[in-house]
Order: C-alpha cells, then structure tokens, then sequence
C-alpha cells in the first residue's frame, strides 16, 4: 500500500452480484400488491421491438454509411474545430497506439495528459464494462454508490471535504468559478472578481476560457470588445503585480458605490503548473502569498488540477508540490483514465456554498463514469504509481538535459514536474514545437506542443524505463534529422 487510502474500493469495484449487491425486492414485492398492477417481464417488455430488418424505417443505420475513408467522414461531416494529424488510431495497448496501417507508436501523450494507466488497462476496462452490464445511468434525482465512494476517496486522499461531478475540465473550473461567484455574494459582494494567471488554460466554455487569460482564445467571441465580466490577469509567479492587484480590486469605484455596488476578491484562480502556456511550475513563495491574500479579504484559492492532477506530478495533487491548501480544486483527465468525468473538490466553509439548484449536471458523477474512477483510484493505490511517475520523471528530466547538451541551438533546458515535462525549442532551431512533433512522429513516437515553442512530454502514469529510454531515442533521432536537414 502506499499513502494513497483505498480501503473501501475493492468492496465497491464488486459490487453487483453475490452479498454486495443491494435487493430490492421486498420493495418492488408490496408496491406492486399495493397498487395491484401486475409486474411486466422484462421479455414482455423487449416484445414490441421488431427483430433489426424486419420492418422499414426512415432512419438510416451506421451500419449502412459508407466508412471505408475515416478522414473522409471527417472531411465531410466533422466540424473543423481541430487541426489533425493524417493518422487515424484504431487500437492501443500500455503505452503504445496502432494505426489503421498497423504501424505502432510510442504514446507520450496518453490522450492530452488522460490516459493515466495507458490503453487496454485489464482493470479499468473490467470495471467499466462490468459497470455498463450493471447499471450506467440514472441522473442526479437518486443515490448511487459509486459516486458516493469516489467522492470519499478524493477527499480522503485530499484536503477537500466534498466533491461535485460533472464531465470534464472545462465543467469542473465552470463550477469552480460559480462557487467562487456565489461565495462572494454570501458576503455581500455584488461585482466579484476572480484573477487568473497570464498565459494560462481553464477551458473553452465562455467562462473558462475568459478565465484563460491567453488572447488569442478570446477572438471572435466577445459581446462590445468584451469576454465575461469579472476576470482580471495578472502574471504567473509575480508577487509584486499580484499584490498591487489584490489591493485595486478590493476598491470599488466612487461612481459604482453610490449606486449600492460592491467589488471585492472572489478568488484567486491559478495552475499549480501551467501546461497549456509552456509547462511552467508555480512558484511557492507566490502560491504562498495567494494563499495569505486570499486569507485577508475572504476570497478562495482555487488550483486548477485538471492536467496536473491525479499523479502526474509524482505527488497525488499539484498544489501538494508546492506546500499550499487551496479553498477549491478541480480535476478531470487522469481521473476517468479517459472514460469522462471530472469533479469540483471544495473544504471548509467552500463545501457548503452549494445547495440544491445552485449547481448541476445530468451525466455528472454517473456510475460509468465513476466505476473508471474508482477503478483508476484502485491502481494508483496499490500499485504505487506515484513512486513510479517520480522514477520515470527524473529518468526523462535527465534524458531530455543529456539531448540539449548535443543539441543546444535546438533546445532549451526541460522544466516541469513527474511525468508533464516540458522542453523549450530555441529559435535558432528553424522550427515550431509542432513541426518537431510531426519529425517525431515519423520515428513512431508521439508528443504534443504546449504552445508554440515548447514540446510536451505526458506519457501515462504506467509507462516503463524501458519506454522511456526508447521515447528519448527516438525524438533524438528526429531532431539529429531537422538538424542535418537545415545544415549547409
């Protein structure tokens, strides 16, 4: 066992046939007598649906669609909301994806920092599919025990008092803020202001991605020149500019008090280490003095984990690296193992700022869902993953300094944290991080830019020192390529 408590999980992960299951039928027994309507089979159910191509229908089936061309359909019917690379994946195993050409790749991007236990998990596809076989959804309007255990464990293993689900990242810092916004208005606070970090990523709902204090996601999506309202920036790891900040905020206008208004701090919103702006680890001095301001005006300290979280960072959460307790943190990704969820973590007063209506969400916290998240809990509880991620951290720190030692004007020093690491590509080398991606991917391995100038490094959490030492290899080679390639 590792610090990680899980004492309760392997009951839950059974949970369905045998003395675990929970029966109803004394329940189902006596309604029926009391409203004397006679119980329907479940044959007798099924009875009225006709055996497939038995009768005509106007809908067309998948079945009948034309998908000899993947990129085809992608071409013609898939909004163009990504820039894809031509390669179309149809199975994985560990770390590693197949092509439909049957060429394999070293996976060091586990579905954008997701797929924490790689592909083909023997564990987590077990629970998810002995889960869908059971019961998968059933909506917010009733209990079900999977989501009330991993609610336990994520506060068990975290600071947080109470967790709120919901389906993604994106979700998860939406509710965040909402809190945030209502947790000011309980203190009288009519304009709340939460400041978030230059060059961060929160997501790509209206909110989230005003909170994303990065321009170039605000560009076409204002009302009047403005995103959302309530949202100041400041740069990431200043102590100075933050405080200066701070104390503006807390001033409301002459003009804005006259009329009733208030405005003050509701929270201070940060990456533990931004991974979208360039794999950049916060520093502990700031985080420190977040936590101290946000102590002095009443405000929230909420750290987004959603690409940090989970074990990437060899710690179970980010802030954890830096010593702080937030008031709030989310999490998504990792915490599925790549099956959605993601969940709102709060403690204190902050897990109590919600009540019913406040918030919601139909899938969030669904029993397949959290089945995946119980099942991914379970592995990294006993099977030490964190010892693993911080073994197989320095181990590419290490490689990724030894490669910038022979290749110094393409490569900066790596920086990150576990398994998010980071390295800068200079701009003598000619080329974008993007560009190096696709050179690394044609020696079959696969890693993803973070930004314009930095390559990303995010391997699942169970990735070997054998797979490393072959990623390293390989994105050297790529790189010993571009160089001959632009050399006179």
């Amino acid at each position: 066992m590792t610090g990680l408590k899980s004492s309760a999980l392997a009951a839950l992960l059974s949970l369905g046939g045998g003395g675990g299951s929970i029966s109803c039928d004394a329940f189902s027994s006596s309604s029926a007598r009391r409203t004397n309507i006679r119980a329907t089979t479940s044959t007798e159910l099924h009875s009225t649906i006709p055996a497939p191509g038995s009768v005509t229908t106007s809908l067309t089936p998948p079945s009948a669609i034309d998908s000899s061309s993947t990129s085809d359909l992608f071409e013609t019917r898939v909004q163009k909301t990504y820039g894809r690379y031509p390669i179309t994946f149809v199975s994985g195993s560990g770390s590693t994806l197949t092509d439909e050409e049957g060429k394999t790749y070293l996976d060091f991007v586990s579905g954008i920092a997701t797929c924490a236990l790689g592909h083909g998990n023997p564990e987590l596809t077990k629970a998810v599919s002995d889960q869908m076989g059971r019961l998968h959804h059933v909506s917010n309007l009733y209990y079900t025990p999977q989501q009330g255990l991993l609610a336990a464990w994520l506060c068990e293993n975290s600071c947080a008092d109470k967790a709120f689900f919901c389906n993604s990242g994106a979700e998860s810092n939406e509710a965040a803020i909402k809190l945030a916004r209502r947790h000011a208005s309980n203190r009288g606070i009519t304009d709340p202001v939460i400041i978030t970090a230059e060059q961060s990523f929160h997501g790509r709902t209206l909110a989230t991605v005003t909170a994303t204090a990065q321009p170039k996601y605000h560009k076409g999506f204002t009302y009047g020149g403005e995103m959302v309202r309530g949202f100041r920036y400041t740069p990431y790891n200043d102590l100075d500019a933050l405080t200066k900040l701070v104390e503006e905020i807390n001033v409301t206008p002459e003009e804005d008090a006259k009329d009733g208004r208030k405005r003050g701090l509701a929270a201070i919103m940060l990456e533990p280490l931004q991974g979208e702006g360039g794999i950049v680890p916060g520093n502990q001095e700031y985080f420190e003095l977040a936590r101290k301001l946000c102590d002095e005006h009443g405000a929230l300290l909420i750290c987004d984990e959603v690409q940090v979280g989970m074990g990437r960072s060899g710690s179970l959460w980010g802030h954890e690296q830096l010593g702080v307790t937030p008031d709030v943190f989310t999490s998504a990704k990792a915490l599925g193992g790549g099956v959605p969820i993601g969940a709102m973590m709060a403690r204190g007063e902050a897990a109590d700022v919600f009540g019913p209506g406040d918030h919601a969400s139909t899938y969030g916290g669904n029993p397949l869902a959290c089945a995946a998240g119980l099942a991914v809990a379970e592995y990294l509880s006993e099977h030490d993953i964190l010892a693993n991620v911080q073994a197989r951290g320095e181990q590419l720190a290490e490689g990724l300094a030894d490669i910038a030692t022979r290749y110094p004007s393409v490569l900066g020093e790596a920086r990150g944290w576990g398994l998010l690491r980071g390295v800068p590509i200079k701009e003598e080398a000619g080329c974008t991080a993007a560009e190096l991606v696709g050179d690394a991917m044609k020696e079959g391995l696969l890693l993803v830019a973070a930004g314009p100038s930095v390559v990303r490094f995010v391997p699942p959490l169970v990735v070997t020192e054998a797979e490393v030492s072959e990623a390293l290899g390989r994105f050297e080679k790529a790189i010993a390529k571009r160089v001959a390639d632009v050399a006179p």
